[in-house]
């Protein structure tokens, strides 16, 4: 085991799946790394396993790892988010100098990124959060990375993280400069919110071909291959087709329809709901693919609910591939409305936080790497390319054209699946928000009203300016005290 000092380019603690292929990604690009994980076996096992004549250092002790550190030192911290991380670098910061620099790669909520880059801003220790998405495979070969933090370390990190990125296009990295503070484990988190919202599409497509149209695993394989070659080219709509082509080595049947349907969650979706409802963005479509998660790990009362509860039939009358043709074009809009969804979230917190995140930007560094990589991305990047101050992505003349086109076909699947009693969630909720943004008009006249009835909290006229507040006596029997107003 090499232990020469000063001579490792970057280290890294946490030698779980993610770490490892990171660290592999690292040497493969032609940087020294040295290693670290609390279970020292596991050190060791990599350095004579995967890491077997690479160029690894591995050490045993927080110490040793920052003495085999060029300077300044960057350590990369790749363990469970929360305090685990704020032990390592309670660990470390004794051992570390003004200018060094720790990064956490790990799934942080980012607020914990912010409190961090602050605290150990006083300490002239640059801290980076970042977020890395891609899984297993991503890590090892290129994953996307969207640092945020101390701006004062970007530089250093530059090189390392753009060469180790996935590329795309004539070679352009998959990883810039997100913004300050928890700006890039913010821009993860969206990600993954939109993650949520992609894989609760994709699933509710699958239902209804199969509910309705009764397709086989195999027919589906042949139908989301088809998909794959079309606007909806993404990462997760290939894996779906390997899915459905997957035998069970055991059965001979198709694995999928032999797993039990409970989904499991990191909590990454919750954070993204709750922060759309601190900052008032309504995040319908990702806030029901969460639930939607939730209400499935409610097997035992769905199960019990089904003997008691009854819906229609499933009877489909109308034509199969008419509808596998409607069910492409609804499950391609929704996607639509889920990243305008999530990129309105990204201008609350610029306006909330006032970091300058460059939506194009973070379109490329989503294109390629990342599990919601898709070639849709493209045309997100040139979008806000063209207009940065974009208020919403569905007003971009390219998606409000594909949004026209697609509209026949997403009613036409949405009330198929309401008559038939088929749950689409997402689908029919990105339906909805699609129709009340287009609406001049929207219900909540009566709702303010109702609220000033009984509450005295007030409202405005269209006849009169914005931001002139009015009250009335509706019974006659009220003062003329009426409360504040506020909004979220």
């Amino acid at each position: 085991m090499a232990n020469a000092h000063g001579t490792a380019d970057i280290g890294l603690i946490g030698l779980a799946v993610m770490g490892e292929n990171l660290v592999l990604n690292m040497i493969s690009h032609g940087y020294t790394v040295a290693v670290f994980n609390r279970t020292t076996s596991k050190v060791d096992a990599f350095v004579k396993g995967r890491g077997a004549g690479l160029s690894v250092v591995g050490t045993h002790s927080p110490q040793e790892l920052v003495a085999a550190l060029k300077r300044p030192r960057k350590v990369m911290i790749m363990v469970k988010a929360g305090d685990p991380v704020d032990q390592v670098i309670d660990e470390l910061v004794p051992l570390l100098e003004p200018g060094d620099i720790l990064i956490d790669g790990g799934n942080e909520y980012y607020p914990n990124t912010t409190r961090r880059t602050r605290a150990l801003k006083e300490k002239g220790i640059l801290f980076v959060g970042t977020g890395v998405s891609g899984g297993e495979e991503g890590a090892l070969k290129g994953p996307s990375i969207m640092p945020g933090g101390n701006p004062e370390a970007w530089p250093a990190v530059k090189p390392i993280f753009q060469a180790i990125a996935a590329k795309v296009g004539d070679g352009a990295p998959c990883c810039d400069w997100v913004g300050p503070e928890g700006a890039g484990h913010f821009v993860k988190m969206v990600h993954n919110g939109i993650e949520y919202g992609d894989m609760q599409l994709i699933g509710e497509a699958y239902w209804l071909m199969k509910n309705l149209l009764g397709l086989s695993a195999d027919s589906l394989h042949q139908v989301f291959s088809r998909w794959n070659k079309g606007p909806l080219d993404s990462y997760l709509i290939e894996i779906t087709a390997d899915i459905f082509a997957y035998k069970d080595p055991e059965t001979g049947r198709p694995l999928v329809d032999d797993i039990l349907d409970a989904a499991g969650q990191k909590g990454t979706g919750k954070w993204t709901v709750t922060n759309s409802l601190d900052l008032g963005v309504p995040l319908t479509l990702i806030a029901e693919a969460v639930f939607a998660r939730c209400l499935s790990a409610q097997k035992t009362q769905r199960v019990e609910a089904a003997k008691v509860l009854q819906g229609p039939g499933t009877k489909f009358e109308g034509q199969a591939e008419q509808l596998i043709s409607d069910i492409e074009s609804a499950l391609y809009a929704s996607k639509i409305v889920s990243y305008a969804q999530g990129y309105n979230l990204m201008d609350a917190m610029t306006e909330e936080a006032g970091w300058p995140i460059n939506k194009g930007g973070v379109a490329l560094m989503w294109r390629g790497g990342c599990i919601i990589r898709s070639a849709f991305l493209g045309k997100i990047k040139e979008a806000y390319d063209k207009q940065p101050n974009l208020p919403n992505l569905m007003l971009d003349p390219y998606f409000a054209a594909e949004l026209m086109r697609c509209q026949a076909s997403w009613r036409r699947v949405c009330a198929a699946a309401l008559t038939h009693g088929v749950p689409l969630p997402a689908m029919t909720s990105a339906l909805a928000y699609f129709d009340g943004f287009r609406s001049a008009s929207l219900p909540a006249n009566l709702l303010q009203a109702q609220r000033d009835y009984f509450g005295a909290h007030t409202y405005e006229r269209i006849d009169r300016p914005r931001k002139e507040f009015f009250h009335t006596n509706w019974t006659g029997r009220g003062g003329s005290t009426a409360s504040t107003t506020y909004n979220r």
